[in-house]
């Protein structure tokens, strides 16, 4: 694996296993972006951390780390209302700047992106 697509790893790992613990740590914080039309928000803001957990966990181990790739992928999107939700009600949210709210999207993608490229199976350009 070459240093590039081991940094890429790395960064996604971090990202999940540190926004999984959030889940944890932070679950009111969490809960208040969830929008108002999921039922169940506290399982679903511990459901998702789990499964940050997991995945995190899963991308460690290369038998693991494509399926736990697609699996951060789908979570991903899985949450992405939740970014446009924010965006539409930014007065809910006041210590976050606007800008932070429309760069998240951005963000999503280049994060989809990153899990694909990383998790990807080896070749020799990589």
């Amino acid at each position: 694996m070459s240093r590039r697509k081991r940094a890429g790893l790395a960064v996604v790992f971090l990202w999940f296993f540190i926004g999984g613990i959030a889940h944890f740590a932070l679950t009111a914080t969490e809960m208040r972006i969830v929008p108002p039309w999921v039922p169940w928000p506290r399982e679903a803001v511990l459901v998702s951390g789990v499964f940050e957990l997991l995945g995190a966990a899963g991308l460690l181990w290369l038998p693991t780390r494509r399926v736990a790739g697609w699996g951060l992928f789908a979570l991903t999107l899985a949450v992405t209302p939740a970014h446009f939700y924010m965006l539409q009600r930014p007065e809910l949210f006041p210590s976050v700047p606007y800008w932070a709210l429309v760069a998240r999207l951005p963000l999503q993608v280049a994060l989809l992106a990153l899990i694909a490229w990383c998790t990807a199976p080896a070749r020799n350009a990589d």
